[in-house]
């Protein structure tokens, strides 16, 4: 009888990649980077549960493609960070993967060389490279968690994880965000569903079993006891979601779920009409909510990058503007500064 193949038929090749404790290996942690990290996710979990009175800043480029540019916006921010850091706890968004609908760029992991040559174990290795140096800052950096086998190469050195808009209903990116050390916001679906961010958050605070990879990147059954220190995050969806008759609607559906209301608004997204210029008009109302006394938002998101705007990538990666995201269009860094300073200032000074 003729063989016939009945598998693998649309595979063209397998690339073994190494295992995540070799690429640890070429970026030991230091001291420093082991303190940053931990002091990032301890306080970040103290602000969640209401035991640090700052507020949480996640702001940064909407993807990561150039690590130079990524390196210099660090600097910035540290800076930043340092002199609003009474009021104001400031991590930098640091995002290698982005979710697409059908077809694009799928961030610096997946294709480090914006040419579809997809050289995954480069992507992940630049991006070990410039979380290395981040922490060795001082900086906390924040990330998403969207390949579920990939956070074993980078996740120790997050010290806050998103789950984005079109994974939170995903079982599987709630199960590996039970296996998380650092705390996790759910984004809203795209349609602006706010329930899967909820019933998310309840199916993650549980224990989990699941297939991933071990540090050896051998294939292993992971088994977590959960993970309790997740929130929502408002993105919009159809319409803006930020408004204070939203957020109180989604204290009280987070309370009749059990939970504290604890929100992170994204200034961005759905929230701005994806203009990024709007992001101004959404911290100044989470300003006002605050003002009269709004004691559930405990974090904002901004894009932000070293200059304002967005560009496709050219076919002549030479005539790629430095400092401008790929992705979606972002404040300038000069903007940023202002916002922040606005946000620090204005806040009640209770905070």
């Amino acid at each position: 009888m003729a063989e016939s193949k009945i598998e693998n038929i649309n595979i063209q090749c397998e690339d073994p990649i190494m295992p995540p404790e070799a690429l640890k290996a070429q970026f030991p942690l230091t001291d420093g980077m082991v303190a940053t990290v931990r002091s990032g996710q301890t306080t970040i979990k103290k602000i969640l549960h209401g035991d640090d009175p700052r507020l949480l800043v996640v702001t940064g480029p909407c993807s990561i493609h150039d690590i130079h540019a990524a390196d210099e916006y660090a600097d910035r921010l540290r800076r930043l960070s340092r002199e609003l850091n009474d009021r104001l706890f400031i991590v930098m968004r640091v995002y290698f993967e982005k979710p697409r609908t059908t077809t694009g760029w799928q961030g610096l992991v997946i294709d480090p060389f914006l040419d579809d040559s997809c050289q995954i174990e480069e992507g992940l290795t630049l991006s070990r490279k410039l979380l290395a140096r981040i922490a060795e800052k001082g900086l906390p950096a924040a990330g998403e968690a969207l390949d579920i086998v990939t956070p074993p190469y980078l996740q120790d050195l997050f010290s806050w994880t998103a789950i984005g808009a079109r994974t939170t209903e995903s079982q599987s990116h709630r199960k590996m965000a039970s296996a998380l050390t650092a705390t996790v916001g759910f984004k809203n679906g795209t349609d602006g569903n706010i329930d899967i961010a909820i019933n998310a958050m309840q199916s993650v605070a549980s224990p989990h079993n699941f297939v991933s990879i071990n540090p050896q990147g051998r294939v292993s059954v992971i088994r977590t006891t959960g993970n309790p220190n997740t929130h929502v995050i408002l993105r919009g969806g159809t319409s803006p979601n930020y408004s204070a008759e939203h957020v109180a609607d989604y204290e009280k559906r987070l309370v009749d779920a059990g939970f504290a209301p604890r929100i992170m608004i994204d200034c961005s997204h759905a929230n701005s009409n994806r203009i990024p210029e709007n992001q101004a008009v959404v911290l100044d109302n989470i300003i006002a909510q605050k003002k009269n006394g709004n004691q559930s938002i405990m974090g904002v998101m901004l894009e932000s990058n070293l200059n304002g705007g967005q560009q496709s990538i050219p076919e002549d990666l030479s005539k790629l503007k430095y400092g401008v995201s790929i992705t979606d269009a972002c404040i300038d860094w000069d903007t940023t500064e202002t916002l922040l300073r606005r946000l620090h200032r204005e806040l009640p000074r209770e905070l």
